[in-house]
């Protein structure tokens, strides 16, 4: 008997919910030259409403990821999608500082455990050979989500405007939970389109990890090993978010290019991470196989300094479309180490991958809600985009020496 496709129906789900998160992530710094004109903010509280995104975020990962461990992601998920969906709609109402402050965070208070719950059914659902490939497709969806955002939210705020623009994507996610909720199921014994040739592959690939205890000692997340995981991801969110949040503004305010050009360069900024993170993914699966865990997963040894060293060429460079190429590239080969990063998550947490999961994007979230304050103070009290790439230059080069000396191969500790 043949296995059954059934975990792809998965994978489709959690890409396109990934796609989404991005759309309604990215929104806000397309539509940034729009409120700041229309609010009267300036470089410092925009820098705030890009952050207070991240620090809810990252307060509310670990325990989101617990909910998934212990209540499964279908509830779970069903609940953080309607619930940021919501004040992604919100966005769209606010009328000064503070109560967009107040919308983005409650929007990252609902967001936050969505990609810890997505790993978390990729546990349950993908053998260990699959599961780099898998993330590799799913954050593919975030990079895309992100290019993608950019243009259509021009072409909807030249339609709409702004305000309604954030209403539209509010529906989505809505859209999206309702087909999740009738699909999915946190086992996939209990899914009729799986057949026993596909559970037996998965649970084959997967090894014998008890399902009916969630027990964890909360102190293994503050393990040598765990400490250097968050830090490698702080890395990884600190450098993501300035182009999620600043890039635009610089590509338009810096390098001259128009409204729409600077829209779709920053699609293309993120496409490029889009394609290098399947890549990635592929790529982590593939080393494992060869050279062990050790080495499958360090990738990110040899492309984060590689990736700071290109972002110091865009930061020197006198020509835009020159720094533009070169902020893809450095997206692009500092996105080679994503996948590698969640897969270690599973390699490290195994059933309390979401937990470890949370704990690891909750320190990646608080890197990414630094980065656009870096970013604001630097332009409001020095007037310098120089400074925050050299400071980012630098991240990656931490980054790399935290992935070097995580040992995936060491797995956390479980209450018995």
């Amino acid at each position: 008997m043949q296995p059954s496709r059934a975990r792809y129906r998965v994978l489709a789900f959690t890409t396109i919910l990934a796609i989404i998160t991005y759309l309604d992530r990215v929104a806000i710094s397309t539509a940034a030259p729009a409120v700041r004109a229309e609010m009267g903010l300036d470089a410092v509280q925009m820098g705030w409403v890009f952050s207070a995104f991240t620090w809810a975020y990252a307060a509310f990962e670990i325990p989101s990821g617990w909910m998934g461990d212990v209540m499964g992601p279908r509830k779970v998920l069903t609940r953080i999608v309607i619930w940021w969906s919501a004040f992604t709609a919100a966005t769209g109402a606010a009328w000064n500082f503070a109560s967009l402050l107040v919308a983005r965070f409650l929007f990252g208070v609902g967001e936050a455990g969505a990609f810890p719950n997505t790993s978390r059914s990729f546990a349950k659902w993908f053998p260990v050979a699959e599961r780099g490939a898998a993330h590799g497709w799913v954050f593919m969806g975030t990079r895309m989500g992100g290019a993608i955002t950019p243009p259509i939210v021009v072409a909807l705020m030249t339609a709409i405007g702004w305000r309604q623009t954030f209403y539209v994507f509010g529906v989505l996610g809505v859209i999206w939970a309702f087909f999740w909720w009738r699909w999915f199921r946190d086992e996939p014994s209990q899914h009729p389109e799986v057949n026993e040739a596909e559970l037996a592959l998965i649970r084959e690939s997967a090894g014998h990890e008890p399902a009916t205890s969630h027990a964890f000692r909360w102190s293994e997340l503050l393990s040598a090993n765990l400490l250097l995981v968050y830090g490698m991801y702080f890395t990884m969110g600190y450098t993501l978010y300035f182009n999620l949040t600043w890039l635009p503004t610089y590509l338009k305010d810096v390098r001259g290019f128009s409204l729409q050009q600077a829209g779709w360069l920053s699609g293309v900024v993120l496409f490029t991470g889009g394609v290098m993170t399947y890549v990635g993914g592929k790529l982590t699966d593939m080393l494992v196989k060869k050279y062990g865990l050790k080495v499958g997963r360090s990738m990110g040894v040899v492309t984060l300094p590689i990736a700071g060293l290109l972002l110091i060429g865009a930061a020197q460079t006198q020509s835009p479309m020159a720094a533009a190429i070169l902020l893809a590239a450095t997206l692009g080969v500092a996105d080679l180490a994503v996948s590698s990063c969640w897969a270690i998550c599973h390699d490290i947490g195994g059933r309390n991958a979401g937990i470890v999961t949370g704990a690891m994007n909750t320190w990646g979230n608080i890197g990414g809600a630094l980065s656009p304050l870096v970013v604001g103070y630097a332009v409001g009290w020095w007037n310098s985009w120089t400074v925050p790439f050299y400071i980012t230059a630098g991240i990656y080069v931490f980054g790399a020496v935290c992935t070097f000396f995580v040992d995936p191969r060491k797995r956390v500790n479980l209450a018995s």
